[in-house]
């Protein structure tokens, strides 16, 4: 051996060994778990659905692939092309008109184009098929004013048809086009704008090179809402005749008692429903916002004064919205309650109303609660897997409501007939029918369908909130349980009172999945005025259809206040 080598052997390794990996404990188990849980019960539906679906003998598919889809998905189609074009017009124009322009009532009507969506789409069908019909006010008063006889001395277009429903879906849909575009042109400011209006740019040619460029994503992701509500509707399709792929479903499961060819439809229609939701992402992932201080909310683009014919078309561009999906449905439905004032002393329809507020307050509780767990969970825990889990329990929203009662149907089924076989066989005596034959099964349905509501506007009142608000009280000792209780909840009351409410109406206004999933003699405000319909008596339900329609001007109320509240540009 060397002296080199010896040397060598006489120094020590002095080179860092590598640290033993840690492994991140799970901190918060718990809500691990619960979120999962609450993620599994959204997914319930679907998975119960394709079950369903692929496990029967499939004898009734050539039929419906033949027979039935084509004619459904085409229609549907049709519906929702007619309706994305109708209210894209109606919410971008009325939305750049009282933004950009100055004229008679702007201010009234900057808030009142919010109205309509107090009016289920529902409701807005039986009050155009009132109005518009042969007995009803318009042709009266044509009839009257050209001297016409019968119904074979004029033409008149027939409101039962599928421009019909894509006119009366417009009217009380467009606002969600109104309300997203109406931020972005406010949030433009003096900025872009203006930068145009330097150039030599005129109003119109701002618009069209520079607004409606920039506001695209928000008019795309408001359209995807309003098709998914066109696509969940089945009480204005079924009552004016229209055969969209929601009404196919009822058709096969209860005229052909096919619960499997249902089940297909539903899977089909589905797939249709993540196209709209993916088309909504990605809308929503290309929108950004500069907001400095020249681009600052308080600081409103400068609008321009119309005068004569211009005001007068700005007028009747911005009112007549207001007057076809709020005025039409509250003036027929009024004049009809107003002649049967004594049903509100009626016992079915105080019964009604009764499991309305009780399964609307039932499930505004439950979401409310679990939205602020899931957040909660998401602040505490940081992990990619919650976050996945909270993504997960928000797609509840998208899905259908005819979709989400018939999938959750099945599950709930099962789960009573397997309790129940089990009790008879271990103790002796039966269970029955615990959720699907009580309101349980409603409450269960509307909680997964509107849970993304709740947290959505939870979430929106926490990001408000300074950061560090909640690391503040834990370094002075407060646990994270009572953190969120002393500190971050009495800050959240109004984000809270907005969920509650907003999940309170949705719930009052739901028809789909209640009409699959509601027991036997239970009715609510809303399945009250669909028998009547369906029974070709809309109004006896008028009383009820007032009821839904003063109990959600409540949150539309509240929306419209904040929008009147708007100031004029500070120079």
């Amino acid at each position: 051996m060397t002296a080199l080598e010896r040397n060598n052997d006489a120094i020590p390794d002095q080179a860092p060994r590598p640290a033993p990996l840690r492994v991140r404990r799970n901190r918060h188990p718990g809500a691990h778990l619960l979120a999962l849980a609450v993620s599994a019960c959204v997914l319930l539906p679907i998975l119960s659905l394709a079950y369903v679906a692929l496990s029967g003998t499939g004898e009734d598919w050539p039929h419906l692939a033949r027979n039935v889809l084509p004619g459904s998905a085409l229609t549907t189609l049709y519906l929702m092309a007619m309706v994305a074009a109708a209210t894209s017009i109606i919410g971008v124009a009325g939305a750049w008109l009282v933004v950009g322009f100055d004229f008679p009532l702007r201010r009234t009507l900057s808030w009142a184009l919010v109205l309509p969506l107090a009016v289920p789409t529902y409701l807005a069908a039986y009050a155009f098929g009132e109005f518009f019909h042969y007995t009803g006010p318009v042709q009266s008063l044509v009839r009257s004013i050209f001297g016409f006889q019968t119904i074979r001395d004029y033409w008149f277009p027939d409101i039962r048809t599928t421009p019909g429903a894509a006119f009366v879906l417009s009217s009380v849909l467009y606002p969600y086009v109104y309300l997203t575009t109406r931020v972005i042109f406010l949030m433009q400011g003096r900025n872009i704008a203006d930068a145009a209006r330097t150039l030599g740019a005129g109003p119109a040619k701002v618009f069209w090179r520079v607004l409606l460029p920039v506001a695209r994503p928000a008019i795309v992701a408001g359209v995807a809402l309003i098709l998914m509500e066109t696509v969940n509707d089945i009480g204005a399709a079924e009552y004016l005749g229209v055969r969209t792929l929601t009404f196919s479903i009822y058709a096969t499961w209860l005229n052909r008692g096919s619960l499997e060819g249902g089940a297909q439809i539903a899977l089909v229609m589905l797939m249709l429903v993540f196209a709209l939701l993916g088309a909504e992402q990605w809308a929503r992932r290309r929108q950004r916002f500069h907001t400095g201080r020249a681009t600052h909310m308080q600081a409103r683009p400068p609008r321009t004064r119309l005068r004569g014919r211009r005001a007068v078309a700005a007028l009747l561009a911005t009112g007549l919205p207001v007057l076809a999906g709020f005025g039409i449905p509250l003036f027929v439905f009024g004049q009809y309650a107003a002649r049967r004032l004594e049903q509100f002393a009626s016992p079915a329809l105080g019964r009604a109303f009764l499991h309305s507020l009780a399964t609307a307050t039932a499930t505004a509780i439950i979401t409310v609660l679990l939205a602020l767990f899931l957040i909660n969970a998401v602040r505490l825990c940081r992990s990619r897997g919650i976050t996945i889990a909270v993504r997960l329990a928000s797609i509840g929203y998208a899905l259908p409501g005819g979709i989400l009662g018939l999938g959750l149907l099945f599950a709930l089924a099962r789960f009573d007939n397997t309790l129940d076989g089990f009790m008879r066989a271990e103790l002796g005596f039966s269970t029955g029918l615990l959720l699907t034959g009580s309101a349980a099964a409603v409450v269960i349905a509307c909680s997964i369908r509107f849970l993304a509501l709740a947290e959505s506007a939870i979430r929106s009142g926490m990001e408000k909130l300074p950061p560090n608000l909640d690391e503040a009280a834990r370094s002075l000792g407060h646990t994270p349980a009572r953190s969120a209780t002393k500190v971050l909840l009495p800050l959240l009351k109004p984000a809270i009172f907005t969920a509650a409410v907003l999940v309170f109406v949705d719930t009052i206004k739901e028809l789909s999945a209640t009409i699959l999933l509601r027991p036997f003699g239970f009715n609510t405000l809303a399945t009250h005025v669909y028998e009547n319909a369906s029974r070709g008596v809309p109004e006896e339900g008028a009383v009820a259809a007032i009821l839904i329609i003063l109990t959600a001007l409540v949150p539309v109320m509240l929306l419209s206040g904040a929008l009147a509240r708007d100031r004029e540009a500070t120079m």
